[in-house]
């Protein structure tokens, strides 16, 4: 019995050595990736974890084709409806600075600010997690 085992080992990893040679393409994953970078109140600048995380999705990205780069500037309701346009517009720029200095190709980039729409919820309470900008990586494989 034991001698039959080792043949059959020894079958098996001819057979799998045999498989090794074939060619088999290997086709690259490049999902589209969506993270969230948080800010503080009243600030545009990245946080240490914000550009960690900048970091973390354009070394990611690095193997594959960027095809577009959305890039979604929010803030909450507290403040003018002006100033959070342009707080929105900031943190959406500063995320997009990042990203470019990580090596993605700012021409690709999509950049849009909400300000505070969207930030009160329909029983007037306010979204605190609205601080923040949305970022979603359309990628495929290179070419």
């Amino acid at each position: 019995m034991r001698i039959w085992m080792n043949l059959s080992l020894v079958a098996a990893l001819a057979g799998l050595g045999a498989c090794a040679r074939l060619p088999h393409p290997r086709a690259e994953v490049c999902p589209d990736t969506s993270f969230q970078i948080y800010f503080e109140p009243d600030s545009a600048a990245l946080t240490d974890e914000g550009l960690a995380v900048v970091a973390t999705a354009a070394a990611g990205a690095r193997s594959c084709r960027v095809d577009g780069v959305q890039v979604l500037g929010l803030a909450d309701a507290a403040g003018s409806p002006q100033a959070n346009l342009a707080l929105s517009q900031a943190r959406a720029a500063a995320v997009s600075r990042a990203l470019a200095a990580n090596g993605l190709p700012a021409a690709r980039f999509d950049e849009v600010a909400a300000g505070q729409a969207g930030a009160v919820t329909p029983a007037g309470d306010l979204r605190p997690l609205r601080r923040r900008v949305d970022v979603t990586l359309a990628l495929s494989p290179p070419r």
